[in-house]
């Protein structure tokens, strides 16, 4: 380690409840996208962060959208020679408070709590997701500044104050003002840790296809004593379709659903091995006791490379108390496909369409309407900019830093992709207990403190 960078942590040590009381701050604005009542505070915690990058030496300025606000600060000092120029990504809304009785404390009134352990926690609403998160890169650049007067890389910071309430104003902004934040890399904190002790980077993210099919028979509801067993019943012949949607080994039988997915190197199926998650820890607590995916595959590997077909819902027929002998006119399902790196979203539900329309019997029809669509994305594994990441993350945490996968989609980082040409490193400090989204939010101290000292490490390494 550099003694300049040695310095930089020094400095973060010195100043953390500086950090913190700038956190608090920020914390303090109930800056709740999804609420037209609190559009001010959401422009106000707009305003905030422009204003906290202008002290560091950023050109900050908040941006107004159809929606909320959005917030981009460039760099304007010296940096080192030949650097990469990153884009940071964080949001500065937060999730509603409801239902507020089940909140400890104020929501909105940021403090911190000691455990029986001796641990430290950070409450309040957005002390995770995600103002304690962006913070910790925000101030790591701060460290750096104060150190050096300059930062290792080109750093372009861009927040936004719509994730919360589903970016719709993302896309457009990201079109307009292409050629000011298109980049060489885009670095998002926004994800979790293995565990408390473990850092990680998220590698790979699933994508989805959402797709419901209606099946039309009788033109009306028909009595099950006079027409049961001549006419068609719609539920039968639904039911009959999904139960081929998978094999015997668990499968997704789809003619070319497994055209371009790929396998994960060697080295990180032995890393993801030795984790040792076992079917006990991960479906005990849901009362599970089985994977019931793809055979041969392990649960992280399912999760994380595998995509899959799900059935989300069923309806059909009556289903009110008591008994109607019915037999419908319609059923209805709606059936997701979680998708990874490789995969065609659009092929994938032009081939669900045929294979329920080619399994139709007569006087049988088929509608078909349509829930989303976006691919699956991955870093490359072998990506320097990973690679680096991950031995900063190991040095600072003392535990080796794993490469994981998120079996859900983070959408900003596909908007990235496809509209600016830029992979993202996904790089966060959340726990699985920090309650974002639920009363009690919380972050840990040693998220916030070794999150910072973390992405100091980072900067230098890129």
């Amino acid at each position: 380690m550099s003694p300049t960078l040695d310095r930089v942590l020094d400095r973060i040590d010195a100043t953390l409840d500086e950090s913190l009381e700038r956190l608090f701050e920020l914390v303090r604005i109930p800056s709740i996208s999804t609420d037209p009542a609190f559009a001010a505070d959401v422009a106000a915690a707009a305003d905030w962060a422009a204003r906290d990058l202008a002290s560091i030496g950023f050109s900050a300025a908040v941006r107004t959208t159809p929606g909320h606000p959005m917030v981009v600060g460039h760099w304007q000092g010296p940096v080192e020679r030949d650097a990469p120029h990153v884009l940071f990504y964080g949001h500065y809304d937060v999730q509603p408070v409801d239902p507020i009785e089940l909140w400890h404390r104020p929501p909105f009134e940021p403090a911190i709590e000691t455990r029986p352990d001796g641990s430290r926690i950070l409450l309040g609403r957005g002390t995770a997701d995600d103002k304690g998160q962006f913070l910790t890169f925000i101030e790591a650049c701060r460290a750096h500044v104060a150190v050096t007067g300059k930062l290792p890389v080109r750093v372009t910071v861009f927040l936004e104050g719509e994730e919360e309430s589903g970016s719709p104003s993302l896309p457009a902004f990201l079109d307009e003002n292409h050629d000011e934040l298109a980049c060489d890399l885009a670095l998002v904190c926004d994800t979790d840790m293995w565990d408390r002790s473990t850092p990680a980077i998220t590698a790979t993210l699933r994508g989805l296809v959402g797709e419901e099919v209606i099946i039309r028979c009788a033109n009306r509801d028909l009595h099950s004593g006079l027409y049961g067993g001549p006419a068609l019943n719609p539920i039968r012949v639904l039911a009959g379709i999904l139960a081929d949607l998978h094999d015997a080994n668990g499968a997704v039988t789809l003619p070319g659903f497994y055209e371009g997915v790929g396998e994960p190197p060697a080295d990180l199926r032995v890393q993801w091995d030795a984790i040792g998650l076992t079917a006990a820890e991960f479906l005990g607590p849901v009362g599970l006791s089985q994977p019931a995916g793809e055979m041969g595959r392990s649960m992280l590997e399912q999760m994380w490379m595998r995509p899959t077909a799900e059935i989300n819902g069923i309806l059909g027929g009556y289903a009110g108390d008591g008994f109607k002998t019915v037999l419908p006119a319609t059923a209805t399902a709606k059936v997701s496909f979680r998708l990874v790196a490789g995969q065609d979203p659009q092929a994938v539900r032009d081939a669900f369409r045929a294979f329920v329309t080619q399994r139709l019997p007569k006087d049988a029809r088929a509608e078909f309407k349509s829930h989303g669509a976006s691919p699956g994305l991955a870093v490359a594994f072998d990506s320097p900019a990973l690679r680096s990441a991950q031995r900063a993350l190991t040095e600072e945490w003392g535990t080796p830093a794993l490469i994981i996968g998120s079996g859900g989609s983070i959408p900003v980082v596909g908007n990235f992709n496809r509209q600016l040409g830029m992979d993202s490193v996904m790089i966060g400090f959340g726990l699985d207990d920090d309650r974002v989204h639920s009363p009690n939010e919380k972050y840990e101290l040693s998220s916030f403190h070794k999150g910072i000292r973390s992405w100091a490490r980072i900067l230098a390494v890129l």
